[in-house]
């Protein structure tokens, strides 16, 4: 699995080779700097540590300082590690969004949009109450029937009531990469990506 860190920048459309308007969103995948190298005798796996986007040195710790200055870096906001690539990586090596192809296809990691505490029907497409009729004036969006009475005297886990909805990690899988443009280090996948624009999205490629 190998990859790139980046930022999701929003969603556009574009037509593909049969002329279909396809929608799409837009990625700046990269540039990501190797800041450590994963090796079977020293770690027991083979893997490569990836950092993004720079911040300000006074908000890194001294450790994390000397982490970075191995790779003769500046301090990063967001690492991840990858594993397989095709070629072997060194300290300090930065990784384009050439590492992606047109026509490939990747999943895409993000934080989807926190929509705070939400109800039945919002969070679950529950159906409510579709009739105002006998006395039904307040049920409309109500969740109905949690469980019985006397048995089992409880609610199951996993019944679905109003909760806190989003804001939680998705995975979206097999998202066809439309369009590459390698001086804006843009990449155009198919499909939507979760999560706000700006926010951080993890491309990865099972090779």
């Amino acid at each position: 699995m190998s990859g790139l860190l980046g930022k999701k920048i929003g969603m556009t459309s574009i037509f593909d080779a049969d002329g279909k308007n396809v929608p799409c969103t837009v990625i700046e995948a990269g540039p990501c700097t190797v800041t450590q190298v994963r090796t079977k005798k020293t770690d027991g796996y083979e893997a490569i540590q990836l950092a993004y986007e720079d911040k300000k040195e006074k908000h890194t710790t001294k450790a994390m300082k000397g982490h970075y200055s191995k790779a003769k870096t500046s301090p990063k906001r967001y690492m991840a590690e990858f594993t397989r690539f095709e070629e072997k990586k060194h300290f300090g090596d930065i990784l384009r969004v050439d590492v992606f192809q047109e026509g490939e296809y990747v999943d895409v990691v993000g934080t989807s949009k926190g929509k705070g505490f939400q109800g039945v029907v919002k969070r679950y497409n529950f159906r409510g109450v579709n009739d105002a009729t006998h006395g039904q004036h307040n049920r409309m969006r109500a969740p109905g029937s949690i469980g019985a009475s006397s048995y089992p005297s409880r609610v199951f886990k996993g019944m679905r009531m109003a909760g806190r909805m989003g804001g939680q990690r998705v995975k979206m899988i097999n998202l066809q990469v439309m369009k590459i443009i390698p001086e804006k280090n843009i990449i155009v996948v198919k499909g939507a990506v979760p999560g706000p624009n700006n926010s951080l999205v993890k491309v990865e490629r099972w090779s």
